[in-house]
């Protein structure tokens, strides 16, 4: 008797052994995993943090235009602490920003950023080596159907350079080897077999630079913004209407990058020709507003220009020097 009741004492308290060991193991476990997660230096946390950081650096690397990596703000990277930007107010203007100045006649002017795109190939600040030769200009009418002129100073661009009447009305500085110079105004084109650089000045031109009988002469040009000229002037092409229209702007002081016209939501950017006029084929904006932006990004906008063919209209603007 004493015997069963020291056995089923003995089985007692093994059972308790079991259950206290198991729940320490149960506990340590726990206690163990809990540590690893928390360890800083876990090879699973340090995995994935290297792992993070490189997916970042693919992310932010975006290649810049030279073709050269460069590094861009990650929306995922922990951000500097930046300095409070102050709040400008409604009436303050933002720096770079050009405010349209309102002229007598109704017509603004105001500055387009982001304008590098708007010259063809002849840009300001560029001096182009070339050759001048010489023509007989006549009346000084020519492929840019200005139309007779006043002042024979003029010259015909090359056809590459010519680049579909980009060039018409264009103020070229014309320098010879001998120190001598002549500024004429581009009305015409020089077709093939002219070169590019090439000028085919008229021969009151080149009486300037030398002597007529010389023919052909090295020279240098580059683009000028004079002082003395006037204010532009709107032409509509014979037959137009308000069904269709060619226009022309006349005496623009920098090259004419564009011409738009107002459609009553917003801008039409007519076709050049290469006979310099600008065309709306449906009538678009024919007797509307009229915006002119040359190559350096200036715009003038137009008002009050009536559909009136063949006849030279005054605006009273003129784009600013350069």
């Amino acid at each position: 008797m004493q015997e069963t009741r020291q056995a089923a004492r003995q089985r007692r308290r093994r059972r308790r052994l079991m259950v206290g060991t198991t729940t320490g193991l149960v506990v340590t476990g726990l206690l163990v995993c809990l540590a690893i997660t928390m360890r800083p230096d876990g090879k699973e946390d340090a995995a994935r943090a290297a792992a993070t950081a490189v997916a970042d650096a693919e992310e932010t690397s975006s290649p810049s235009p030279s073709g050269k990596t460069s590094p861009t703000p990650s929306a995922s990277a922990s951000p500097k602490a930046k300095k409070p930007e102050p709040k400008k107010s409604k009436s303050e203007k933002p720096k770079g920003a050009a405010s349209p100045s309102q002229t007598s006649s109704g017509s603004s002017s105001q500055k387009v950023p982001g304008t590098s795109s708007l010259a063809g190939r002849i840009r300001g600040s560029v001096t182009y080596p070339g050759v001048a030769t010489v023509y007989k200009a006549g009346v000084g009418d020519g492929a840019c159907s200005f139309g007779p002129s006043s002042d024979m100073m003029i010259a015909a661009m090359n056809t590459t350079d010519y680049e579909t009447s980009k060039a018409c009305g264009d103020y070229i500085l014309v320098r010879a080897a001998n120190g001598n110079s002549v500024t004429v105004r581009i009305t015409n084109e020089c077709p093939l077999p002219c070169a590019p650089g090439q000028l085919d000045l008229s021969e009151q031109a080149f009486a300037k630079l030398a002597p007529i009988s010389t023919g052909r002469i090295g020279i240098t040009w580059s683009l000028v913004s004079p002082s003395s000229v006037g204010t532009i002037s709107i032409r509509y092409k014979n037959g137009s209407s308000p069904y269709w229209c060619g226009i022309q702007a006349i005496g623009h002081r920098n090259p004419l990058a564009r011409l738009e016209v107002s459609t009553g939501g917003g801008w039409r950017q007519l076709t050049r020709t290469d006979y310099n006029y600008f065309l709306s084929p449906d009538g678009t904006g024919c007797g509307k507003a009229i915006r002119l932006t040359d190559i350096y990004g200036e715009q003038l906008t137009v008002n009050g220009i009536a559909v009136r063919p063949d006849v030279v209209q005054s605006t009273g603007v003129q784009f600013a020097r350069h």
